[in-house]
């Protein structure tokens, strides 16, 4: 015997029932639908939210990495910063063991037995200081690397200590014959001719220059460049006027093609001292000064005692 589902519907009135049979399979069918319809709504909702849960994720998980990237970006950048001041503070360690050579050379100073002069410190390659690099593949060589620098310039910078102690101790004891010592030059300008071979202006041959020719505007005051006495103050048939300054220990300075002379014979000056004025006096092209160093007799470049 089938069995049916009973339904009644009513409007408000006990007289207005009506009935209906539904059949057990067709109920039965109708759950199964809604069981799977509501299921299935369930599902997608559940699937919808893990979906925005993980995009949400993946959102956070972008910025952490961008955030990093950003990071070792600006690290990177730090390093190579980093590694060019050490570069620079290398650089500037080499130019004052330069500066120490030609002091010691001025002064006629040696260096002690076991003092020689610059340590070897090398560079760090370019390749290395590219912040655009894989890190994984250069930042550690360039960490060591810089380390490795960092500690030789250290050396280095302790030696040099060691050795402009020394330089001042023996300044100390030379004193007196640094300030007699050519060391700045006589006049600012352009240099119009170096000390050595030249081809000749007047004749066209070659000939030997035993000072710098300095040029400037007629009247340009011209300096003692040490410590020293008047020897000569007058004029000569080719150089011109001239001031001749004896400094002492066989060293002499000459100045040349002078408009005027402004110190008398046996003068004392200072290194500084305004000494005549410059000229075109004597065989000359033009307005310069012809600035000799001699020792003992001998020409030499005076570029070599010009510190300034």
């Amino acid at each position: 015997m089938r069995k049916d589902f009973k339904i009644w519907f009513h409007a408000g009135s006990a007289t207005n029932i009506k009935e209906f049979n539904v059949p057990q399979y067709i109920a039965y069918l109708f759950f199964f639908v809604v069981f799977f319809i509501v299921s299935g709504l369930l599902y997608a909702g559940v699937d919808y939210y893990m979906l925005k849960s993980s995009a949400f994720n993946n959102h956070l998980l972008n910025m952490k990495i961008a955030e990093q990237n950003n990071e070792m970006e600006s690290q990177k950048k730090q390093i190579q910063n980093f590694a060019e001041s050490i570069t620079e503070l290398k650089t500037q360690v080499k130019n004052l063991c330069v500066f120490e050579d030609r002091v010691r050379l001025i002064a006629d100073i040696g260096r002690s037995s076991d003092s020689n002069g610059l340590i070897g410190i090398g560079g760090i390659p370019n390749t290395d200081l590219d912040y655009n690099l894989d890190p994984d593949a250069k930042q550690n060589n360039l960490i060591r690397e810089m380390h490795e620098q960092a500690t030789q310039t250290q050396l280095a910078v302790i030696k040099q200590t060691q050795d402009f102690e020394e330089l001042i101790k023996e300044l100390h004891k030379k004193k007196n014959i640094l300030a007699s010592t050519p060391s700045i030059k006589p006049v600012n300008g352009w240099l119009s001719s170096r000390f050595g071979y030249r081809r000749s202006p007047f004749t066209g041959l070659k000939e030997f220059h035993s000072g710098l020719d300095i040029s400037n505007l007629k009247g340009t005051k011209i300096i003692a460049t040490a410590n020293g006495k008047v020897s000569y103050a007058g004029k000569k048939l080719l150089i011109g006027n001239l001031i001749i300054i004896d400094h002492g220990h066989g060293v002499l300075t000459k100045f040349g093609h002078l408009n005027k002379i402004l110190v008398k014979f046996g003068q004392n000056v200072k290194r500084g001292d305004v000494i005549g004025l410059m000229g075109n006096t004597g065989r000359s092209t033009g307005p310069h000064v012809h600035y000799e160093v001699r020792i003992n007799g001998a020409p030499v470049n005076p570029a070599k005692y010009i510190l300034n």
